[in-house]
């Protein structure tokens, strides 16, 4: 069956009405029903043609960007059923690259993060499943299963030869998005880890802050986003917007009318000017590029750490008429400098490699942390 994996290339050639005239793109077709002819008649073992026709459709939708995928009526059914005290997860958001999954983000206190899952890694086999050829959907389903089973995952990790295997128990994954506490001798600096961007991170976020502005005298604040792989766009703008008297937050840009905004500050810096650095890395993704981008680009805040991921478009689910379903990535985010984050990042202010990987507070281990620490003293 590996020949078929070049199916999907070869429709993407097909479809692409910008390169051909509609005869030739009717050329292409008929081409395509004599190539799925011949695999029928004299391909070496029997293929099932309908497995074949949603491999090739998943295989367009992934050449366009890691984030665009296919959903069978099956598997579309299952992601919109409500599972909840049924299946378990590991708590990583994960990405497609080069045909491999890989790990955007494991998500603080979750089983993956606990089990030594990084940023950047890339699942090659999911228990006895290669990974390579399956789409990001097929791969999701295969890592969900009942809470208390365990599964093994392969990874390969940058700079490492071998790879890594782990054996992680699912759980029902419910995250706190927002963690804070004072900091340093004086307790007079605000820390607070935004693990993700869910629906009442805004509030929790601000209940935070004026805790710290009522019980301390705060001269400053480090806001935690590494490894927070995101969430939802209004909810970055509301706590960007904490931060800023006036000015973009971000846009967005799609071919629709509909998919082309721009969000602005509202005035009301909740700190009232006071510095802020902010704390990113490589699993810093979508959401948290848009908060800690935005500041840099107002220089409202200094941002430490490592690059961030790059996940700056945004996904729409489609359903279509077989029962099935697509994501399509729909519109890109821009800055307010005019910027992509796509494939790109935010590059920190000042780059601090990461040590380990501990990000318990007050932490010797945690140098980007006690760096941020130190800037305040200065």
């Amino acid at each position: 069956m590996k020949k078929i994996i070049f199916l999907p290339i070869l429709i993407f050639t097909f479809i692409s009405t910008s390169v051909f005239s509609k005869n030739d793109l009717y050329e292409k077709i008929d081409l395509f029903g004599e190539v799925l002819e011949n695999i029928k008649k004299d391909y070496v073992d029997d293929v099932n043609q309908a497995e074949m026709m949603d491999s090739a459709i998943n295989g367009v939708l992934q050449s366009l960007d890691p984030y665009s995928a296919y959903m069978s009526p099956e598997l579309f059914k299952e992601m919109q059923t409500d599972t909840s005290g049924e299946f378990g997860g590991l708590g990583i958001e994960i990405g497609m690259e080069a045909g491999v999954v890989k790990v955007i983000s494991p998500i603080d206190g979750t089983p993956a993060e606990r089990a030594g899952i990084k940023a950047g890694d890339y699942i090659v086999k999911i228990g006895k499943e290669q990974v390579q050829g399956k789409s990001l959907m097929e791969a999701v389903k295969l890592m969900r299963g009942p809470i208390g089973t365990s599964i093994d995952l392969t990874v390969r990790r940058k700079n490492v030869k071998k790879p890594l295997e782990f054996k992680i128990i699912r759980k029902i994954i419910e995250v706190q998005s927002v963690s804070s506490k004072t900091i340093s001798d004086e307790n007079n600096i605000g820390y607070i880890r935004l693990k993700s961007f869910n629906e009442n991170s805004d509030n929790q976020f601000l209940k935070s802050v004026k805790k710290f502005e009522k019980n301390f005298k705060i001269k400053g604040y480090v806001i935690d986003l590494r490894n927070n792989p995101g969430g939802l766009l209004t909810q970055a703008i509301n706590i960007t917007d904490f931060f800023l008297d006036d000015g973009e937050i971000v846009s967005t840009k799609g071919r629709k009318i509909s998919e082309t905004r721009k969000f602005f500050a509202r005035k009301g810096d909740e700190i009232k000017g006071k510095p802020i650095v902010v704390l990113i890395n490589n699993g810093s993704a979508s959401a948290s590029e848009i908060f800690a981008g935005a500041l840099k680009d107002h220089k409202r805040a200094i941002i430490l750490g490592e690059n961030s991921y790059g996940k700056g478009s945004v996904q729409s689910i489609i359903p279509l008429r077989n029962g099935g379903g697509m994501r399509l990535t729909i519109s890109k985010y821009y800055l307010p400098s005019g910027k992509s984050i796509s494939e790109v990042g935010v590059t920190p202010d000042i780059l601090v490699e990461e040590v380990g990987n501990d990000f318990k507070i007050n932490s010797e281990k945690d140098n980007q942390l006690n760096y941020a620490i130190k800037l305040f003293n200065s």
